[in-house]
């Protein structure tokens, strides 16, 4: 999405990041580069206003219940198995240096 103005930060990038902000994830740079673009942004502000709303409502019906700590552990642990493949997919797909 691009509202079709010029942005130091991309509408793209921004909305790309919206989750991330929204879970304070970012640093202090990325959060000031997403706060600028929402401020001169309206199409974008809009879409942070949405999927704000739709955080808010699966907290308030699931920020209670907290995963069982052997299935975190398998997710995580599944999530770096898949991260690994992808890795090694990526560099057998790459001409080694002669």
């Amino acid at each position: 999405m691009s509202c079709g103005n010029h942005h130091d930060t991309p509408c793209d990038e921004v909305l790309a990041r919206v989750y991330t902000y929204l879970d304070g994830e970012l640093d202090q740079g990325g959060c000031g580069e997403v706060r600028q673009h929402l401020d001169e942004c309206g199409p974008c502000l809009r879409e942070y206003g949405l999927e704000e709303a739709v955080k808010k409502l699966v907290n308030k019906s699931c920020g209670c219940d907290q995963a069982p700590t052997d299935l975190r552990a398998k997710v995580l642990g599944r999530i770096e198995e898949i991260c690994g493949e992808i890795q090694a997919s990526e560099g057998a797909g790459k001409p080694e240096n002669v």
